[in-house]
């Protein structure tokens, strides 16, 4: 099964790390992602611009809208993602603890819905 690991960060939580801190904490989260991918765990990760470079658009009785920043005022912002491959969400979720950022945000692990049976449902 797959799951999709997102990462939310607080910007208070980053800020008030020692000098150094993320960088170290990177550092590792690079070298975890290596040995995850070499266990054929991780599939991709990606890491997201700040909400302050989003872009958000809404289409309602067709008119469109666009607006700077995310919709929702929070605290906690996606920061980025990991798609991982897990035998069920137990492990998901026990993969998803070792990272780091759970200290610095949250994480959220969500099962990932198989496209292409959707995509049989459906006829497309």
């Amino acid at each position: 099964m797959k799951f999709l690991v997102m990462i939310y960060s607080d910007d208070t939580l980053l800020n008030a790390l020692q000098p150094g801190e993320f960088d170290t904490m990177m550092n590792g989260c690079f070298k975890h992602a290596d040995e995850l991918r070499a266990e054929g765990h991780l599939l991709d990760s990606m890491q997201l611009q700040p909400p302050m470079k989003t872009k958000t658009i809404r289409v309602r009785n067709n008119r469109t809208t666009i607006v700077d920043g995310p919709f929702a005022e929070t605290r906690e912002y996606l920061g980025g993602f990991n798609l991982i491959e897990a035998a069920d969400i137990d492990e998901a979720v026990r993969i998803a603890q070792t990272f780091p950022w759970a200290r610095t945000g949250c994480i959220e692990v969500r099962p990932v819905h198989d496209i292409d049976a959707e995509r049989a449902r459906v006829g497309a």
